[in-house]
């Protein structure tokens, strides 16, 4: 089951976004409602009703942020869908963060976390910006982007200071330089898609695909940023940039597959 969970702060409207349709009638309702993998069902409103609001205006252009934890699945997704004309896909910069002028930062964050979470953290949001600030492609109007400055934030940075391996100093300098961005308007998003599996599900993912820097992750960060996601994305209790589509990412490969396709419209901002 595909559940969306409407965030009312930033949402650009779009012709060709069936989400875009949804804020624009739920903002002045203020209602939440579901949406099902089959028949795409409204609870409270048909697409008929929808179709009703359609705004004049359409946006040329959509970033698209995919968002879970380790081992969720995200690159599958991304990998899904890179081969489309009218798509370009942004993964996380793992080749930057394991050879930054000859240091591997992501490896030195796993072996001393309390040492180098900072620093990581710092670098981690200097690339996501990169990655959001890119402009868009005149021939591809959806960007989707793997994590973004809101969760290295919220969800990872936010798991350092509960697990005290960054300090109130840092976490104070780290906060204030994500806010500063975030105000310049540089970090926007039209929506978030939440890949969310079981920690169990996620950690035996991560055993399995045997990247050398994951070796030693233990399962309690897995379960800690799992409940951190949930914090953010569902209950809310951080700021959320953009209407988020939750998928369950608990099951195989085909089955994920076949929900991408299902759900591509909707991931895709409105476009096939």
């Amino acid at each position: 089951m595909v559940l969306i969970h409407s965030c009312w702060r930033t949402f650009h409207s779009s012709q060709n976004s069936v989400f875009a349709l949804v804020y624009k009638c739920l903002r002045k309702q203020r209602v939440q409602y579901s949406m099902f993998a089959k028949g795409a069902t409204l609870k409270g409103m048909s697409l008929d009703e929808l179709k009703e609001h359609i705004p004049h205006k359409s946006k040329n252009n959509f970033t698209v942020v995919v968002e879970g934890n380790i081992g969720s699945g995200k690159t599958t997704l991304l990998q899904h869908f890179e081969h489309l004309s009218h798509c370009e896909v942004l993964s996380e910069p793992l080749d930057k963060w394991t050879n930054l002028r000859g240091h591997n930062p992501l490896g030195l964050l796993y072996q001393d976390p309390r040492r180098w979470s900072f620093s990581f953290n710092m670098y981690a949001l200097l690339t996501r910006l990169k990655m959001h600030t890119k402009p868009h492609l005149s021939d591809r109007p959806v960007k989707m982007l793997e994590r973004s400055l809101y969760s290295t934030h919220y969800c990872f940075v936010q798991n350092d200071y509960v697990n005290k391996t960054i300090n109130e100093v840092e976490f104070a300098v780290f906060s204030e330089w994500f806010e500063q961005l975030v105000q310049t308007g540089n970090a926007n998003v039209d929506l978030i898609v939440y890949l969310r599996a079981s920690p169990e599900n996620c950690f035996e993912r991560l055993k399995k695909r045997c990247r050398k820097e994951e070796e030693g992750v233990p399962y309690a960060l897995i379960e800690s940023l799992h409940r951190l996601y949930d914090d953010w994305l569902l209950n809310r209790l951080s700021p959320v940039p953009a209407p988020v589509l939750l998928l369950d990412a608990n099951y195989d490969l085909d089955t994920m597959k076949e929900t991408y396709n299902s759900r591509r419209q909707e991931i895709l901002c409105g476009f096939g």
